[in-house]
């Protein structure tokens, strides 16, 4: 993790050695249609997940748009999950929202190689843990893969 990354994430509540209990989120979201998330997806949540970053301005490749790491963020979408995960034959687990407060919004999923998503209409990768965390919080564009 860059240290900028770690900068930002430390500002917003993470801590080396974070782990918190995601059970409540899996609860949540496979009453809501989503299937159990992989173990990957609640590693990441247990360190990472209930995360909030606020808008941070200009980016790498786009700006730095605020992040949601909370699963329950996706409410609603469980379609879209399963929908991609059949079509790239991957798990992917929701993980949080991007830019959940504007127009453009993203919902965020991780499979279980580490892939990060991008997943709305279309698919977008953020690349493979744990750059792609870098990617997310300091502003690069996801690249398109569907």
């Amino acid at each position: 993790m860059r240290w900028r990354t770690r900068r930002i994430l430390t500002k917003a509540g993470w801590h080396a050695g974070r782990s918190i209990d995601t059970s409540p989120w899996t609860e949540e979201l496979t009453a809501d249609g989503f299937p159990r998330p992989h173990p990957l997806a609640v590693a990441f949540l247990a360190e990472y997940g209930g995360l909030r970053i606020p808008y941070g301005g200009p980016g790498v490749t786009r700006a730095r748009e605020s992040v949601s790491l909370v699963p329950t963020d996706c409410t609603g979408e469980g379609d879209r999950f399963v929908d991609w995960s059949h079509s790239t034959g991957r798990s992917i687990a929701p993980i949080g929202v991007l830019a959940g407060d504007t127009h453009s919004w993203a919902n965020l999923g991780l499979d279980e190689h580490g892939e990060m998503y991008a997943v709305i209409d279309g698919l977008a990768t953020f690349g493979r843990m744990p750059a792609a965390l870098d990617r997310l919080v300091l502003g690069y564009m996801p690249a398109d893969i569907a």
